[in-house]
């Protein structure tokens, strides 16, 4: 297989499901004692999130221009941006370094084209749910209809994620105030809904919601996974 390769960090709440997915992906393809060559570098995120929410997001490039020639260097053949909101940058990250780089949301559409819907909801932090990096890409690439929450449920949304989950909070009562939002969106016709902040998978499960959710995590390592064996 070839190396996989994971910007981490963003939180490492996360990071650990990439690791653990990938790893049970391989041992499951592969049988035996078979694990996943991979070389993770693990940001610090408390002073990356302070860029993202004073908007240096060109401060935020550097740190992950960084992290990413620095996995280059340590063998992989292929990279991963372990976080959903980070795919704002995806271009420039993916410039900065020769092995490719496999888009998160690229990976939920493919799986949501193969399930047949045109319509999905999308959670995130506020700004995967309300700049156009990622809903954009859906709609252009692969023709997808994305809808959102109103404003008041995404500020909510966007609390839980930056207050709870990536600091390893998982509350029951925010588990139900998501329940009570993918209803909303279920209502205005999303016939499935993306999970589209790699921490939402810990707090909302499959059997959750009267339609598919698509959690980017599992998707993206997935897709790596199958990418570093040859058969994607």
């Amino acid at each position: 297989m070839k190396t996989i390769g994971i910007i981490g960090g963003m939180s490492w709440e996360s990071s650990v499901e990439y690791y653990r997915i990938i790893n049970e992906l391989v041992r499951d393809r592969l049988g035996g004692l078979h694990s996943a060559p991979s070389v993770m570098v693990s940001v610090d995120f408390g002073p990356v999130e302070e860029m993202m929410q004073i908007g240096r997001w060109d401060l935020v490039l550097v740190e992950l221009e960084a992290a990413a020639r620095q996995v280059e260097a340590g063998g992989a053949d292929l990279l991963l941006i372990a976080t959903n909101t980070m795919h704002k940058l995806f271009d420039e990250v993916q410039a900065a370094v020769e092995i490719p780089l496999i888009h998160i949301a690229d990976a939920a559409a493919v799986e949501i084209q193969q399930q047949g819907l045109k319509k999905v909801g999308l959670l995130g932090t506020a700004f995967t749910m309300e700049e156009d990096f990622y809903a954009g890409r859906l709609g252009e690439k692969f023709g997808l209809e994305v809808l959102v929450p109103d404003e008041e449920e995404r500020a909510e949304v966007n609390r839980v994620i930056f207050e709870e989950l990536v600091v390893g909070k998982v509350l029951a009562e925010s588990k139900a105030y998501y329940q009570q939002v993918i209803e909303g969106l279920v209502g205005r016709g999303a016939q499935g809904v993306i999970l589209g902040c790699t921490e939402i998978p810990l707090l909302v499960k499959p059997g959750d919601a009267p339609v598919p959710l698509f959690d980017t995590t599992f998707l993206h390592a997935q897709a790596a996974v199958e990418r570093a064996a040859g058969s994607r």
